[in-house]
């Protein structure tokens, strides 16, 4: 049985593929499908795809509402990338970028240690701290299944890494309260290293010398034009229909598949698809999926969400006193209760700021201050500016301010989540044609959602007898993906 086309059938289309939602996992998904020749149409309530991703020029500056880079070492992104003929407009982090990641420590900043060594003699630590470090070999206890990210550092590597490091990147990439948090989902590499090795610093001896023949280098780079330019190359791929302003509000289950209906700017719109999936935030797939499963609509209701503000500040560079020669800066809690980091944009890629400008992108609130993104614009801009007078010299007012909120920015990981994913997996087993999948499934950042884009593609591809070209076109992907890893 080949792939259905797209056609009019008394006002309704028939597609293989309906993706609800046109954020970049829907996108992603879409891309992977496409190649396929499946017929694919996303429907998108808003007025443009690409979800929270957006990049903004504004007087020279070029901000980003969300994501800002992809820190790449899976080889099916780099397929992406390379086959969406986005490789010529990558645009890779500058050296001076390099040199450090910066850490607020009593009022300074400090350069975070990246390796053992400079770990044992940084100024960070203090010398408890430091034997306990290197105790971590010798801790042969694992936790609980349902373990917090608190509960795993301080377990394999003291309170002082939690306070000090570990509890300022969770706050700051997350949004996230690791006394809260699933270690397994927030920190899979971790936690696998672990389970496989029964110590972290084994496992990353072990990982290092077998990467260095098996697995895809590690790359962080971003886009001329912003992030945004990926969404709209994904958006422009031949074989993906892409209606923005369908608000998709019912799916109804049918004997080959799925009808669904959306009110769109033409009036209500209705279709019918053999697959769905639903790249929704898990709010408003709760309540899509409450009449087709109510226990996997509880269970996606059960997942909450970080809101956090975006301050971001476009400076003359002599204004700025620091030599900003790194990516920016985390803060502790104990050192910050409402800035939880500030991201040195025009120093990671070039074209984000004019010549002889800078570009400051700071976070605000997240669990650790979700009143925040409910101030006003001058309190959001005051409390950044009060934060970062003193740590990096600033002599002058920002001649560029901009302020983005996201109401829905990441998934919380909170309690037993590892356990609500594997009952969510379990349900849709019962649910043929139905998938779901956003952050908050197997990772937040925009390398997950590629990857993941590409697992579904190839579980659609396998659960029905679709044409053999479609189905060798994304196989022949992933059997190089899993040659490439090495499978580990």
């Amino acid at each position: 049985m080949g792939p259905w086309t797209t056609r009019k059938c008394e006002q309704m289309e028939k597609f293989d593929v309906l993706i609800v939602g046109g954020g970049i996992s829907g996108l992603a998904s879409a891309w992977w499908l496409a190649r396929s020749g499946l017929s694919v149409a996303v429907w998108e309530a808003g007025e443009r795809p690409g979800g929270k991703i957006l990049s903004t020029r504004q007087q020279g500056y070029l901000t980003e509402r969300a994501a800002s880079m992809v820190l790449n070492f899976r080889p099916e992104v780099s397929e992406l990338v390379s086959k969406a003929g986005l490789d010529s407009a990558k645009t890779r982090r500058r050296s001076e970028a390099e040199a450090h990641r910066y850490l607020l420590h009593g009022n300074c900043l400090k350069a975070l240690p990246m390796r053992m060594g400079a770990m044992l003699t940084s100024p960070l630590w203090s010398l408890g701290g430091k034997l306990r470090l290197l105790a971590e070999p010798f801790i042969f206890s694992r936790g609980p299944s349902g373990e917090s990210v608190s509960e795993f550092i301080t377990r394999r590597l003291g309170r002082e890494v939690l306070e000090k490091a570990v509890e300022p990147f969770v706050a700051g990439t997350l949004a996230a309260d690791p006394d809260l948090t699933c270690a397994a989902a927030a920190l899979p590499r971790l936690s696998a290293l672990e389970r496989r090795y029964g110590s972290l610093a084994a496992g990353v001896l072990v990982n290092r010398v077998l990467r260095r023949r098996t697995a895809c280098s590690t790359e962080v780079f971003s886009f001329q034009g912003g992030m945004g330019t990926l969404v709209d190359r994904l958006a422009a791929t031949p074989g993906i229909n892409i209606r923005t302003g369908y608000a998709v509000n019912e799916l109804l289950v049918r004997k080959e598949g799925w009808q669904i209906t959306a009110n769109a700017p033409q009036g209500e719109q209705t279709c019918y698809a053999r697959h769905v999936i639903v790249a929704t935030p898990a709010p408003a797939a709760a309540a899509l999926i409450a009449r087709v499963d109510q226990e996997l609509s509880l269970l996606l209701q059960g997942i909450d969400y970080a809101t956090v503000a975006l301050v971001h500040l476009g400076l003359a560079r002599e204004a700025v006193g620091h030599a900003l020669n790194g990516t920016g800066f985390l803060a502790p809690k104990a050192e910050s209760t409402v800035l939880t980091g500030n991201l040195w944009a025009s120093t990671l890629f070039p074209d984000r700021a004019p010549p002889g400008k800078v570009l400051l992108t700071s976070y605000l609130g997240g669990a650790r201050a979700p009143h925040a993104a409910d101030w006003n614009d001058a309190q959001l801009v005051d409390e950044t500016l009060k934060t970062l007078r003193p740590l990096i010299g600033l002599k002058a007012d920002p001649e560029m301010v901009r302020v983005d909120r996201q109401r829905e920015a990441l998934p919380l990981y909170y309690g037993a989540y590892q356990k609500r994913m594997q009952s969510i997996a379990a349900r849709l087993k019962q649910i043929p044609g139905l998938h779901l999948e956003a952050s908050y499934r197997e990772g937040v950042s925009v390398r997950d959602r590629l990857v993941r884009g590409h697992a579904v593609a190839r579980q659609i591809l396998a659960s029905e007898q679709w044409s053999s070209m479609a189905r060798r076109r994304v196989d022949d992907c992933g059997d190089a993906t899993e040659a490439m890893a090495g499978r580990a």
